[in-house]
């Protein structure tokens, strides 16, 4: 402000309007709880040196994106995650996707296939095909993508414990359709820690798991180069509850864990640095998402650089995929989930996002419809072509809300990264359940805001109506279940057993040893093994992991 300070213009101009309206002044939290404040100035960045902090995109430390032409050269990937009921109506649903535009798969698995049961096992009984795709062999994986030529389209597969067997699957198919595994690209999530810490699909326990991983890292630098070995995900963190920064800073955590075993484990971190990804949510708070996301970048370059020492600019650069907030559906008025779902999906484009997801305003209720979906794949594509958003880089870089959010956000996420260095490291710290209560204490306020009315949610605790009938809601049929036990024993009945066997045992005995298991992976893949009997190989060798009690 020419010629006066903040301070000055909030007690002379300010202060004498507000006093009129205090019911005004606390009403507006961050996921931290605190407040914003109504205006932003310089005075709120002293001695930032602009050119320092936010150079250009492509160049370090990355805050304002990681490729020198962002948007203007390429679109981010358009993905709608989407998997449910069996392989035939996931592969259904894929290609009209791929009809509509979208760019990228990204596969749902039902909850038997992620903790490693196949439909077979008394424990999957009313879970198959529920909440994502039912994968028991190669068999199901062929079916899946069908008339999808694996070279002409980048994968993403949400999968974390079963991630080896899922991925050994992939690479199968691509052989049998004739693609090179070197041309593959995608995305595996493969990141067990944040299990641990807020999602819970976990089978082994932590430290056997870290091999699988790092094993992974391994076989795809030479055989796999251009796929992503894992997906660092804050997503199902922010999912449980925690604060933005506790997103930022839990998940780079758990990539530093992972980077530091890998290199325990042998390899030079320049090797494999380029080929990690992460995945973040985006909520509600529009500017506050775009900071998070812009203080994320900003964060691990320096980590990596610093930390790591690593040489190669491409090991410094964060690249994510984001999905708009599932928790922030509601089941009333869910046409309000279609705004605020582009919000989200907007916060994520201007924060710098390689990979966007957006979420069905029908979601609360059931998987989403087909009417559902394309609403939402349309959302990414109007942003995309008709806002403007995508047109300059870093629009909001400069702003000083923006700037003094960014700064913010880094300066509390890197607290939280120096205080579990404090306690050992990311494993031991979810080990002594540091990450889990800090989730469930932010979880808990966050909650009272809503129901004190601190918080506003539309529809919810303001502005309500009576619960809509919704009509079309996509249901699963039990018959699909029924089906998927038919093809499991057929391919039980006409697989060469003796080669399953023969596989089966040359797994086992690679995890007991110090040896690569994804060759081995991939041989009982391509024997039609089963998953759920590959998992139990390795529950003999590597035991299971029980829920820690955070008390």
């Amino acid at each position: 402000m020419p010629g006066k300070s903040k301070k000055e213009w909030q007690e002379k101009t300010l202060k004498p309007i507000l006093e009129k309206r205090p019911e005004r002044q606390d009403n507006f939290p961050l996921s931290s709880g605190e407040g914003v404040e109504i205006l932003y100035t310089p005075d709120d960045l002293p001695q930032f040196d602009y050119q320092e902090a936010l150079g250009y995109p492509g160049e370090y430390p990355f805050t304002r994106g990681i490729q020198p032409t962002m948007y203007r050269g390429r679109l981010w990937t358009m993905r709608q995650y989407s998997g449910f009921a069996s392989a035939e109506e996931s592969n259904r649903r894929y290609r009209y996707l791929l009809e509509q535009g979208q760019t990228g798969l990204s596969v749902a698995f039902d909850l038997p296939t992620q903790i490693g049961y196949d439909s077979d096992h008394p424990l999957a009984t009313g879970e198959i095909g529920k909440v994502g795709v039912p994968i028991d062999s190669l068999e199901d994986v062929e079916t899946l993508f069908s008339q999808i030529p694996l070279d002409k389209v980048s994968t993403s597969m949400t999968i974390n414990a079963t991630a080896p067997v899922l991925l050994a699957m992939y690479i199968a198919l691509a052989k049998k359709q004739g693609v090179d595994p070197s041309v593959l690209e995608g995305t595996i999530q493969n990141d067990l820690l944040k299990e641990y810490i807020a999602r819970g699909t976990y089978i082994f326990p932590p430290r056997p798991s870290m091999r699988l991983i790092t094993d992974i890292f391994k076989y795809c630098k030479d055989t796999v180069p251009r796929w992503n070995t894992i997906s660092i995900s804050g997503y199902h963190i922010r999912e449980a509850g925690s604060t933005a920064a506790q997103e930022v800073a839990f998940t780079l955590a758990n990539g530093i864990a992972y980077v530091q075993a890998a290199i325990d484990a042998g390899l030079n971190v320049d090797d494999f640095a380029g080929r990690l990804s992460f995945f973040f949510n985006s909520h509600n708070n529009l500017l506050e998402e775009v900071a998070k996301f812009r203080a994320a970048r900003r964060l691990w370059a320096r980590i990596m650089r610093e930390r790591f020492q690593a040489k190669d600019p491409r090991s410094w650069m964060l690249r994510f995929h984001t999905q708009t907030a599932g928790c922030t559906l509601t089941a009333q008025q869910p046409l309000n989930n279609i705004v605020r779902t582009t919000i989200q999906a907007l916060a994520a484009v201007l924060g710098g996002t390689q990979s966007l997801h957006t979420n069905s305003y029908d979601e609360a209720y059931a998987p989403p419809c087909e009417q559902a979906v394309t609403a939402a794949l349309r959302t990414q594509q109007i942003i995309a072509y008709e806002s403007g958003a995508a047109d300059s880089i870093d629009p909001l870089g400069g702003s000083y809300l923006v700037e003094k959010l960014t700064n913010n956000l880094e300066d509390e996420a890197l607290a939280y990264i120096e205080k579990i260095d404090s306690l050992g490291g990311a494993l031991s710290a979810i080990e002594q359940g540091f990450q889990q209560r800090e989730i469930q204490e932010s979880s808990y306020r966050y909650q009272k805001d809503i129901e004190t009315g601190r918080r506003t949610v539309v529809g919810v605790n303001r502005f309500i109506s009576p619960f809509p009938k919704i009509e079309g809601l996509l249901r699963v049929n039990p018959e699909e279940a029924r089906k998927q036990l038919q093809r499991l024993s057929r391919v039980r009945e006409s697989r060469n057993q003796s080669r399953v066997d023969a596989a089966l045992r040359g797994l086992a005995d690679a995890a007991r040893g110090d040896g690569n298991t994804m060759p081995w992976f991939l041989e009982c893949a391509e024997a039609y093994a089963t998953l759920g009997e590959m998992c139990d190989v390795l529950r003999g060798v590597f035991g299971t992991q029980r829920e820690l009690l955070v008390v």
